[in-house]
């Protein structure tokens, strides 16, 4: 979604955006996945690393981006049902190609079975309902949402299992409803999980309803009220980890305070830096074209893996830098220099004025 107003564009979440992408690009294709530096790996269970603040972060951006599109026109109390229909139509499509990504990938890389949910479909997700939430829903409301949202989902996963990956609701849910189609699926146990799964999703909607309520803190101009709310929001997702520990796979309420109080400090500094004292909007080219670039890295990926070229191209191509770096450092190169050539392709098309919508 573009981060617009009717009278500015802020480069600072254009940044900040693109940032998020080209991190997602690095953390999705090392060159050998045996050796990876911590900070590039998620969390195994419990936990946040550095890897783990990337997709939360992004949809934090998706509810700022929905404010900005939209906040002038239900200011100005402009008619909801047209700018609701605009939401779920690019909604829509963000999930179509989400599962138009995962059956390429089924296809050429020949998986076991083709999987539903993924993390464009979680954005599109996301984006349809706090989109409408956006739309029809009264500032006071929408922080209600974000309450309950927090509240509720701390109940349903304390409340209705254990918080271990066999016994969580979240993956009961996934196993009973996608079954084979999930991330992972163990038939003789009838085990599944998906991290992007249904349940979690109602943590990913409170991140994404932060990033809205950010999002119009800062078309309003509150910088302090942005920087007050990201140092509240981290803080309290830190003191609430001995009762609900920070978990990317179930998306819980810790983590959802945690990351999000840590990208409102983030783009608060953004659109200091960048907005208000001019400095060089890095990674504008990534964030201008988000879902074009991800979407394409993807393709480049399956369809390296899919036809074999992937080892082959690692390699003969990384091989001499192993006695220098190592082979985490070689895995590293790899995965820059994936970053690097994305980089170049949309610094073109942002130069040409070519830009992918969805």
């Amino acid at each position: 979604m573009s981060a617009t107003t009717a009278s500015k564009r802020y480069a600072s979440v254009d940044a900040l955006r693109g940032l998020t992408v080209a991190a997602m690009l690095l953390v999705n294709n090392p060159g050998d996945w045996g050796h990876v530096y911590w900070p590039l790996e998620h969390a195994e269970w419990h936990g946040c690393t550095p890897t783990d603040l990337i997709f939360p972060f992004f949809l934090f951006i998706v509810g700022v981006s929905i404010a900005l599109a939209f906040g002038s026109r239900i200011e100005a109390h402009a008619p909801p049902a047209p700018m609701a229909k605009t939401i779920l139509v690019r909604a829509l499509r963000i999930i179509g190609l989400g599962l138009v990504l995962h059956l390429l990938a089924w296809w050429l890389m020949d998986k076991p079975e083709f999987r539903i949910m993924g993390v464009l479909q979680r954005i599109g997700l996301c984006f349809a309902l706090v989109g409408c939430a956006a739309v029809y829903l009264r500032e006071r409301t929408q922080w209600l949402l974000l309450g309950g949202l927090l509240l509720g989902y701390t109940a349903l996963l304390l409340g209705a299992g254990s918080l271990d990956k066999l016994g969580n609701i979240a993956s009961r849910v996934d196993a009973a409803v996608l079954g084979r189609h999930a991330y992972e699926w163990v038939a003789a146990t009838g085990f599944g999980h998906e991290p992007e799964g249904l349940v979690s999703t109602l943590g990913a909607l409170a991140t994404c309803l932060l990033g809205l309520r950010a999002g119009h803190l800062l078309r309003q101009g509150k910088l302090q009220q942005l920087l007050i709310f990201g140092v509240a929001a981290a803080a309290l997702g830190w003191l609430v980890t001995g009762v609900l520990p920070f978990n990317k796979q179930l998306w819980t309420s810790s983590f959802v305070l945690w990351t999000g109080g840590l990208a409102c400090l983030a783009l608060a500094l953004a659109h200091v830096l960048i907005d208000q004292r001019g400095w060089p909007a890095l990674g504008r080219s990534f964030g201008v074209n988000a879902i074009a670039a991800y979407g394409g890295a993807w393709m480049c990926t399956v369809l390296l893996e899919g036809f074999g070229l992937m080892a082959p191209l690692y390699a003969h191509g990384f091989a001499w830098l192993q006695p220098l770096v190592g082979p985490w450092g070689q895995s590293l190169a790899f995965a820059l220099a994936f970053v690097a050539v994305w980089a170049v392709i949309v610094k073109l098309l942002d130069r040409r004025g070519i830009y992918f919508k969805v």
